[in-house]
């Protein structure tokens, strides 16, 4: 472990004291591993292209991803998505091996590299608007550990579903480079092209999904070091030898009640789709369809009150009542579904630079905060909002804990975050 993770996790220990409370309303049967035993261990949130801007085009390329995996197995599959695709998607071969080293590293372990294959086959072609899951590959995984995943695209194929902010480099490299230890980049992105999940076998375990928007993503942390608070929780039920995986679904700009619909005309054109569809919308494919769900935190809501008049239009705008019946059908449909579902309480944002910042939207993110607290209609609480406050100020982010644009927090505040879920909610 680096310094810096060390001295986060030591943050982390101390701060948060308190912030997770238990709840009612617990279902009587939540759902570990399936029978078979797959357990979520990494995932990313399949979005689609803006309706502006140059889109991604893969030749005879390679795209190798970093997933960095918060449990591990003797066994793996890999989910790749075309779910936004309105032609079928050619992978000519798909390789996963150990990562090694740090950092911005994509070089393998040698020894570890293993071909993966569809239904016996080491091409596959995914149909439109469809995911696919791999073969069972055996590869032993240690928790915690990392995979560089390399797809490799012969066909001319312009890229239209992926997951738009990474916060790790993934690399693509010239010609099937599937199987090399090392590669040359052509081009670093911080996307994940065609790869949504990674699953491990894993008997008896279960998995954590985190559904949120940027903060739960990882905005503004730094970007290769995993930092994100899901990392870090990741990380604390593993010295706790509390053997879970925790699939993080955070997307940046996403919202509980609507989709992305930035006003014509406007810059918010060359990004808004990155956003995702609304958290109501994508609940079952992100959370319900993770291998092994039992327990969902929600941090959403934020994007609800703070776009409407930036970058959505102001028809939009969202009531407290609003937001606390969408927050009711989550947990309506997790119950339904057997999955345990705690509330995360709303950030401070006072004085942000991006302009969500209101009376009117303070009031309403009190009214939030207080019916996720003391309704009981969550399972538990998450207080990301008292973890988070300014003690001078309750209603602005910590200063020590801010990224700079007084909405998200910096690394030290993800690990206050990760701090303020009481790992006591995971039976």
């Amino acid at each position: 472990m680096s310094t810096t993770r060390r001295e986060l996790l030591a943050l982390a220990a101390g701060s948060a004291v308190g912030a997770a409370t238990a709840g009612v309303g617990t279902p009587a049967h939540a759902h570990g591993a399936g029978p078979d035993g797959w357990v979520a261990t990494w995932a990313a949130v399949p979005t689609t292209i803006p309706s502006r801007g140059t889109p991604t085009v893969l030749e005879r390329q390679t795209v190798r991803h970093v997933a960095h995996c918060s449990t591990g197995g003797d066994e793996l599959r890999i989910r790749l998505t075309n779910e936004f695709g309105e032609t079928p998607l050619h992978i000519a071969e798909v390789r996963v091996a150990r990562r090694d080293g740090t950092g911005a590293s994509t070089a393998t372990v040698p020894g570890t590299d293993r071909r993966v294959t569809f239904s016996g086959h080491g091409s596959a072609t995914i149909p439109a608007g469809a995911p696919l899951v791999s073969d069972p590959v055996r590869l032993r995984l240690p928790a915690g550990g990392d995979l560089a995943i390399s797809i490799y695209v012969e066909q001319r194929t312009t890229v239209t579903t992926l997951a738009a902010f990474s916060f790790q480099d993934n690399v693509i490299a010239a010609g099937n480079v599937t199987a090399a230890r090392t590669v040359t980049p052509t081009a670093t992105i911080q996307q994940d092209l065609f790869l949504s999940g990674v699953a491990v076998r894993k008997r008896g375990s279960a998995s954590i999904v985190t559904l949120g928007d940027s903060i739960t993503n990882g905005a503004n942390t730094v970007a290769n070091l995993n930092h994100r608070w899901p990392d870090l929780l990741a990380e604390r039920l593993r010295r706790a030898h509390r053997d879970l995986g925790v699939a993080n679904v955070g997307v940046s700009g996403n919202r509980l009640l609507h989709d992305p619909n930035p006003p014509a005309g406007s810059n918010a054109e060359t990004f808004a789709n990155y956003f995702g569809v609304s958290g109501l919308r994508r609940f079952d494919r992100d959370v319900l369809a993770q291998p092994g769900r039992r327990y969902l935190i929600v941090l959403l809501g934020v994007n609800d009150l703070g776009h409407p008049g930036t970058v959505a239009p102001l028809s939009e705008t969202v009531s407290a009542d609003d937001l606390i019946a969408g927050h009711r059908q989550l947990i309506a449909r997790a119950h339904d579904a057997g999955v345990i579902a705690y509330g995360g309480t709303i950030l401070p944002f006072k004085d942000d630079t991006l302009g969500f910042y209101s009376p009117e939207n303070e009031a309403k993110r009190q009214r939030l905060n207080r019916w996720i607290r003391t309704s009981g209609e969550y399972d538990g609480v998450v207080d990301f909002d008292r973890a988070m406050g300014d003690p001078a100020d309750p209603i602005r982010l910590n200063p020590a804990l801010d990224s700079g644009d007084h909405l998200h927090p910096n690394d030290a505040g993800m690990a206050v975050m990760a701090a303020a879920v009481n790992l006591r909610l995971f039976r």
